[in-house]
């Protein structure tokens, strides 16, 4: 056991040993009050100062989700409470040195389900490995995380709809206040996340009220456009209403509501979206025009918010693998071009413009794809890697005072052979190359045994690597910005760097020009 002083509070916390060191382990750390009773759709309150010893021996609960919800295969199921949610993990090597980087973990899962006592995010073998001070954080999921109800009920609910994103800051500040007990340093955080972790962390560099919290971000497959409107929000709140049995007038009663009886609307709705869309349905985001995020994120950005931060950003090739082979259909299903016009529609090319990314796509791959392909290639671009090339270039402007962070960028290609190669470089595999996981359960279903140990080496290190010191070289690999000329990792069984790697569809989806209004 370990017992640590922190300005929240004493705690006792584990010891384990990972890649041949001992790694001080503190689980469950509440970070917030219990966004329950009265603090429901609400800012998070600060914890209190807790007296005698807080047991962090054991991970805390997750937020309230839907344990049914399809999952990719990393993912296991775990038990949620309203109560005692906001809590963080936190791994820490020995102290014996200068103060460590710190790297703050949030997790994904489409803004649905995920936990940060989930097995593939255990961070001793990266806190080991790379010498940092790792910790991971829950935040607010769903509806209890993002329902719009400022028209509903008014003051004090202006940003129930960003509940979530203000618990990620809240936690945050807590790094900032109490991680010098642990060995970090906190005038060194760097927030990385994954899907809806890294479209979180996209947000965050967006808001106003986060800028001095972080100092570098590494997003993997995420984006900086996962918002809505409030007129569109309002739209889902009153579905969400409905599905609860309840009329405007009622919206109180969400106030009270068990949090089960809210999972279940919910799930009501993710089936209502999910029918309405061939990609993740994803029935709650950010909202702008509010309190705390009052433009896009993109916007705010180009004009130089958090501007000093240095960002890491990348995809998997094949992101949309699992929304296409995890919904099985004949080899060459006519409704494969359908599918990829509403996905690429939903991305703002006009229907009449569609054809062209298939032309784009096959001069990328110099051969005709099938309408499957078309299908994923076309999720994978429009939710992720374009997104994630226009947030790279929304940086490139000089920053104010010349106070520019310098931007890195991948692709990470190497292929699962779950499923007889189906799935290729998909959605999340890259998680358990970063945290170290390859011969992990968790891990087996997608690396089949067969992934490369030298590229989780490369990756952890240069995660390790950019968190402190801004760049991503390594003694064995050296990591160019990303530039005018659009530098880019490519992260296989080796690594090499390509100059804006499938170019032509970049260009096809730049060239768009949406329709006029009528």
């Amino acid at each position: 056991m370990t017992r640590l002083s922190t300005p929240a509070g004493s705690i006792l916390g584990s010891s384990l040993e990972a890649e041949g060191t001992t790694i001080r382990r503190f689980l469950g750390i509440p970070y917030a009050a219990p966004p329950s009773g009265a603090n429901r759709f609400r800012p998070p309150v600060p914890a209190a100062p807790w007296a005698g010893v807080l047991d962090c021996t054991a991970a805390g609960p997750a937020a309230p989700q839907n344990l049914e919800n399809p999952a990719p295969p990393l993912s296991r199921p775990r038990k949620w409470s309203e109560d005692g949610c906001l809590n963080l993990n936190i791994w820490a090597p020995p102290e014996d040195g200068p103060a460590r980087p710190v790297m703050v973990w949030i997790h994904g899962g489409a803004f649905l389900l995920g936990a940060n006592s989930d097995a593939m995010y255990d961070g001793a073998r990266l806190a080991a490995a790379a010498g940092v001070v790792l910790v991971s954080i829950n935040y607010r999921l769903g509806a209890l995380g993002f329902l719009h109800l400022a028209d509903l009920l008014g003051p004090g609910y202006e940003d129930s709809s960003n509940a979530a994103l203000l618990d990620q800051l809240e936690a945050l500040r807590w790094v900032r206040r109490n991680i010098g007990a642990f060995g970090g340093d906190p005038e060194n955080i760097t927030v990385f996340g994954e899907s809806a972790g890294a479209a979180a962390i996209g947000t965050l560099l967006g808001m106003p009220s986060s800028e001095g919290l972080f100092h570098r971000a590494i997003m993997q497959s995420g984006t900086a456009e996962r918002y809505r409107r409030p007129d569109e929000s309002a739209h889902i709140s009153a579905q969400f209403l409905e599905l609860c049995g309840l009329d405007k007038p009622s919206a109180k009663e969400l106030l009270t509501l068990p949090a089960g009886r809210l999972l279940e609307a919910q799930a009501a709705l993710e089936k209502r979206i999910a029918a309405e869309t061939y990609a993740v349905p994803l029935p709650f985001q950010p909202t702008v025009g509010t309190p705390s995020l009052p433009e896009p994120p993109l916007d705010g950005i180009r004009r130089g918010l958090n501007s000093g931060v240095d960002l890491l950003a990348g995809t998997n090739l094949n992101e949309g693998s699992f929304a296409v082979e995890m919904r099985p259909a004949a080899p060459e299903d006519p409704g494969y071009p359908d599918r990829a016009a509403a996905v690429l529609a939903a991305a703002g090319v006009p229907s009449a413009q569609a054809p062209g990314y298939t032309e784009a796509l096959a001069r990328v791959l110099s051969r005709e794809p099938g309408g499957k392909e078309i299908l994923e290639a076309a999720i994978a671009d429009s939710v992720y890697r374009q997104p994630t090339n226009r947030l790279l270039a929304a940086r490139q402007p000089a920053a104010p005072n010349g106070a520019a962070g310098r931007n890195f960028a991948y692709l990470f290609t190497w292929r699962s052979p779950a499923m007889g190669g189906k799935l290729g470089a998909c959605h999340a595999l890259d998680i358990p190359f970063v945290f170290r996981h390859l011969d992990g359960p968790e891990a087996a279903f997608l690396t089949r045994g067969a992934a490369p140990q030298s590229l989780s080496n490369t990756m952890s290190g240069a995660w390790a690597a950019f968190a402190r010191t801004g760049s991503p070289d390594t003694a064995g690999l050296e990591w160019p910005e990303f530039g005018d000329a659009r530098r880019t990792m490519m992260l296989d069984d080796g690594a090499r760097v390509e100059d804006d790697p499938r170019s032509g569809i970049r260009g096809f989806f730049a060239g768009v020009r949406p329709l006029p209004a009528n």
